[in-house]
């Protein structure tokens, strides 16, 4: 049973390192790379809450803190919840429990609409 519920989680954190490790040597700063262009920007020409995102990593990786800061303030400030829950729900599928974080609708709400005015605010004033 604990293999069932470990897979998933570990799945996702052996998809993220292979990607870590490749973004690592690939600079998403410099054109010609080989990195997907976000789907949402290639169609509206806007950027979303998350464009940014993959430069953001690799400028962290590097010790960039100031660049990914400027890449996307949004996804940096949200970066230690998603890889708390990430952590947990690691360590409770390790422990062979299934868990999923239950979020209220106040909540959810506020991800939303902190979404949206993020990505109104960033197009217009710029990222």
């Amino acid at each position: 049973m604990a293999e069932a519920t470990a897979a998933a989680p570990l799945a996702v954190l052996t998809a993220g390192a292979a990607g870590a490790a490749y973004l690592y040597t690939t600079d998403p700063h410099q054109s010609g790379q080989f990195l997907p262009p976000c789907p949402f920007h290639l169609v509206t020409g806007l950027l979303c809450p998350a464009c940014g995102g993959t430069r953001m990593v690799y400028d962290l990786m590097h010790g960039h803190l100031a660049q990914a800061w400027a890449d996307n303030r949004l996804l940096l400030l949200a970066a230690p919840f998603a890889l708390a829950l990430l952590a947990r729900w690691s360590w409770e599928g390790l422990r062979g429990r299934r868990w999923s974080p239950r979020l209220g609708r106040r909540t959810q709400a506020a991800i939303l609409v902190t979404a949206v005015v993020w990505t109104v605010a960033r197009n217009l004033v710029g990222p």
